[in-house]
C-alpha cells in the first residue's frame, strides 16, 4: 500500500522577482535540454573525424540520447510521486550538467555513446517537470502565460540549435556544445532549489512496475533506434531494422495490455479516457510531426541543391522562432478570452497555407524567398502549441499534471523522431522517383536537349563531360520536384490537424492545481 509523504505544498504561487527568476531558470534548463537534441547534428561530422569514426557511426550519439530520453519521458509521473517533483528536476538538471561535461571529455566513440544515454536519461523528466513547477508556483490567472512561455522555448530551441551548434563547432571546438550547459545548468538547479525547496508535491513509495519498466525501456529503445537508422540501411531490408521493428511492435502491444491491467502502473494510459487530453495530444503529435519534418528536409534540400553552408542552412529555418518568441506570450495573455480550438485552428491554417507556398519552391529561389514562409509560419507555432497544451492538461486532477505531461512530451519527442524518418525516407524515394520520370523525357536526339548541349560547348563541356553536367541539373530539379511534394503532404496533415482539435470539448481550464 503506497504511503503517502508529509511533503506536501500548500504555499501561495510565487509573485515579483522570485516568480520572475524560476521562469527564468525553468526556461532555460528547458531550452538547454530540447536544444541538446538538435545542437549535435551539424556536428556530427566534426565529431566522427576527430574520434576517428565513420558519420553513421557518430549519428548513434544522436540516436543514444533521444532513446534514452523518450523511454524517461512517459515515466516522468512515475518518479516525480516516488521522490518528488523540486527534487527531481533538480537532480535531473544537476545529473544532465555532469553528463554533460563527460560528452565533452570523451576520447573516444563509446565513451561519448555511453555518456550522451545517460545525458538522454537524466533529461528525461526535465521538460515535463517544467512545466509542471511553472503551473504549480503560477497564480492561476497568469498559469496560461507560464505555458505560453513554457511553449514557446519547447519549440524554438530546436530551430537554434543547428545554428548554435555550427557556429560553436566552426570557431571553437565541439566540445564546446556540451560545456556550455554546465553554468545554465548551475544557475538553473540553484534558483529551483532555493525557491522551491520547501514547496516539495507529495511523494509515496509506489511499487515499481518492473515487468512495464523493461517493457517500455526495451519497446521505446528499439523503436527510438530504429527511426533514427532506418533510412541508412534501407529500412526494412535490412535485417537489423525489420528485427528492431519487430520487438518494438511485441514490447509495446504487451505493455499496452500490461499496463491496463496493473494497480500501479509505470505509465498511466488510463490518461487517454480523458477526451481533451487524447484529441490534444492527437493534434500536438501532428503538428509536430508536420512541422519537424519540414525543419529536417529544407536544410537537406538548400544544402544539396542550392549549396547552403551548414550554418546557413540553419539560417533558413531559423526565421520561423521569431515571431514564435514575440507572439507566444501575448497568446498566453489573451488566450483564455477565445475558445482554443479557435486559435489551434488559426494555428493549423497558417502552418498549412506555410508549407503550400514552400511547396511551390524552385532552384531560383533566392534567401528571403526561403526565408518568409519559414518567417510567417511562426505566428502558427505561437496560435498552435501554446494552446493545444493548455487543451491537453484542461481538467486533469493536479496529481495526474506530471503524468500527462510527461506523456503528451514522450509522444511530442516520439512524433519528431518519425518526421525525421518519413521525410528524409519520402524525400530520397521522391527524388528517385521524379529523377527517372525526367529522364525518361529526356530524348538524345531531340531538339531541345542538342540546344542544351549546345550551350555547354563554350564551357568546355563536352560528351560525357556535358551528360553529366546535364545529369546534375536533373538531379537538382528531381530533388527540387520531391521537397514540393514533402510539403505537399505536410500541407494536408495540417489540414487533418485542424479538423481534429474541434473534438476536443470546453471548458479549457489550465492544469495544476486550483485549474
Amino acid at each position: 500500500m503506497a504511503k503517502p509523504s508529509s511533503q506536501t505544498s500548500n504555499a501561495k504561487p510565487l509573485a515579483g522577482g522570485a516568480l520572475v527568476l524560476l521562469t527564468a531558470a525553468v526556461a532555460l534548463a528547458t531550452f538547454m535540454e530540447v536544444l541538446d537534441i538538435s545542437i549535435v547534428n551539424v556536428s556530427v561530422y566534426t565529431i566522427s573525424g576527430n574520434l576517428g569514426v565513420s558519420r553513421t557511426e557518430g549519428t548513434i550519439a544522436i540516436s543514444a540520447y533521444s532513446m534514452a530520453s523518450a523511454v524517461m519521458q512517459p515515466l516522468t509521473g512515475w518518479i516525480a510521486k516516488r521522490f518528488g517533483e523540486v527534487r527531481t528536476f533538480c537532480i535531473s538538471i544537476l545529473l544532465f550538467a555532469v553528463f554533460s561535461i563527460m560528452c565533452g571529455l570523451s576520447v573516444s566513440m563509446p565513451m561519448l555513446i555511453v555518456f550522451r544515454l545517460l545525458q538522454g536519461a537524466v533529461s528525461g523528466p526535465m521538460v515535463p517537470l517544467s512545466q509542471t513547477l511553472l503551473l504549480n508556483n503560477y497564480p492561476v490567472a497568469r498559469r496560461s502565460i507560464a505555458m505560453a512561455l513554457w511553449a514557446m522555448t519547447v519549440v524554438v530551441a530546436p530551430v537554434f540549435g543547428p545554428i548554435l551548434g555550427g557556429w560553436i563547432t566552426d570557431n571553437y571546438s565541439w566540445s564546446w556544445i556540451f560545456f556550455i550547459n554546465v553554468p545554465v545548468g548551475l544557475f538553473a538547479v540553484t534558483v529551483t532549489f532555493f525557491l522551491l525547496r520547501g514547496r516539495e508535491s507529495k511523494t509515496s513509495r509506489i511499487p515499481i512496475d518492473g515487468l512495464g519498466l523493461f517493457l517500455l525501456a526495451v519497446g521505446i529503445g528499439c523503436l527510438q533506434f530504429m527511426l533514427d537508422n532506418g533510412n541508412d540501411y534501407d529500412w526494412f531490408s535490412s535485417n537489423m531494422i525489420l528485427t528492431l521493428g519487430i520487438v518494438a511492435a511485441v514490447c509495446l502491444t504487451f505493455l499496452i495490455a500490461w499496463e491496463l491491467m496493473h494497480d500501479n502502473p509505470v505509465i498511466n494510459l488510463k490518461l487517454f479516457k480523458q477526451r481533451n487530453f487524447t484529441v490534444g495530444v492527437t493534434c500536438l503529435s501532428l503538428g509536430m510531426f508536420a512541422f519537424f519534418g519540414g525543419t529536417v528536409v529544407l536544410p537537406t534540400w538548400v544544402q544539396e541543391v542550392m549549396n547552403y553552408t551548414a550554418t546557413w542552412a540553419g539560417f533558413a529555418v531559423a526565421p520561423v522562432g521569431l515571431l514564435a518568441i514575440f507572439l507566444s506570450p501575448l497568446v498566453g495573455v489573451f488566450q483564455n478570452k477565445v475558445d482554443l480550438r479557435i486559435l489551434n485552428s488559426v494555428g493549423f491554417a497558417i502552418f498549412c497555407a506555410c508549407s503550400f507556398w514552400m511547396a511551390g519552391f524552385d532552384t531560383n529561389a533566392s534567401y528571403w524567398h526561403l526565408a518568409m514562409p519559414r518567417l510567417v509560419m511562426g505566428a502558427g507555432i505561437a496560435l498552435f502549441f501554446v494552446p493545444v497544451n493548455q487543451i491537453i492538461l484542461s481538467g486533469l486532477p493536479d496529481s495526474e499534471v506530471a503524468s500527462a505531461s510527461g506523456m503528451a512530451n514522450f509522444f511530442r519527442t516520439i512524433a519528431s523522431s518519425v518526421a525525421t524518418a518519413v521525410s528524409t525516407t519520402m524525400y530520397t524515394q521522391r527524388s528517385t522517383y521524379h529523377h527517372s520520370i525526367l529522364t525518361a523525357n529526356i530524348d538524345a536526339g531531340s531538339r531541345t536537349t542538342m540546344e542544351y548541349l549546345d550551350k555547354l560547348k563554350p564551357l568546355g563541356l563536352q560528351g560525357q563531360t556535358a551528360a553529366a553536367a546535364m545529369n546534375q541539373v536533373v538531379n537538382m530539379q528531381a530533388a527540387t520536384l520531391a521537397v514540393n511534394d514533402v510539403f505537399w503532404v505536410f500541407g494536408l496533415i495540417f489540414g487533418v490537424a485542424m479538423i481534429v482539435i474541434w473534438f476536443a470539448k470546453p471548458p479549457f481550464n489550465s492544469g495544476g492545481p486550483g485549474g
